[in-house]
């Protein structure tokens, strides 16, 4: 029978993440696939973090999204990307061309919630060539991308091609404590600080549920 289904909604299984004010991202994910098919909990983390008075408090005419430029680096679900569309920025989703599908399922499927915003999705291979993105976006953000050694110096580089003076790059990571995660983590914060300068958030000005002590979120800047 489930060959028979509909091949969209045999491969998908929806996870969703409630807003502020009730309405809800649908986000899908897959069942098969490598690691970017899933909502990471660094992604819900950062993504109700867009959210947090601090950007967006409309009462008190706050709304810092309104017509920022956003880029996400390794987007793969794009919920974080999809939030800050919501609250009104003009988001890029990026990652490999093995993610466009699924992103542009979870851009269509909540397209209804982006009213002042913008979403579209990109291929962006880290450390090639970032012309299509440039000038810099306003705020770059990253959930959960500090995962594969091989991937840490490609990284950082596309980050110090993407960034200009002005650009804030929000970026949110689960610490992982197995195997050689520890090492990775360090690297790749070595290798950052050469050419930035990163600030923690501490949780109290993260949201009050969904935030947690070994998920940090850090502002990180390029150096002037």
């Amino acid at each position: 029978v489930a060959a028979n289904m509909a091949a969209g909604e045999s491969e998908y299984f929806v996870r969703e993440v409630e807003r502020n004010d009730g309405r809800a991202l649908k986000v899908k994910q897959c069942y098969l696939g490598d690691v970017g098919c899933v909502v990471w909990d660094a992604a819900i983390v950062l993504a109700k973090y867009l959210e947090t008075k601090q950007f967006y408090d409309p009462p008190g005419g706050v709304d810092v999204w309104a017509g920022r430029s956003v880029l996400e680096l390794g987007a793969g679900t794009g919920v974080v990307g999809l939030m800050a569309a919501t609250l009104g920025a003009q988001v890029t989703l990026t990652d490999l061309e093995d993610l466009q599908t699924l992103l542009k399922v979870n851009i269509h499927e909540n397209q209804a919630l982006v009213s002042s915003g913008s979403i579209t999705a990109k291929v962006l291979k880290w450390g090639e060539d970032v012309s299509d993105f440039l000038p810099p976006p306003q705020y770059i953000l990253m959930a959960d991308c500090i995962y594969y050694e091989q991937s840490i110096v490609p990284l950082v580089e596309s980050l110090k091609l993407l960034s200009g003076p002005e650009t804030c790059i929000i970026c949110c990571y689960e610490q992982r404590t197995e195997g050689v995660n520890p090492k990775v983590e360090r690297e790749f914060f070595e290798l950052l600080k050469q050419h930035f300068r990163c600030e923690e958030i501490p949780l109290d000005r993260q949201d009050p549920e969904f935030s947690s002590p070994d998920i940090h979120i850090l502002h990180i800047r390029t150096k002037v």
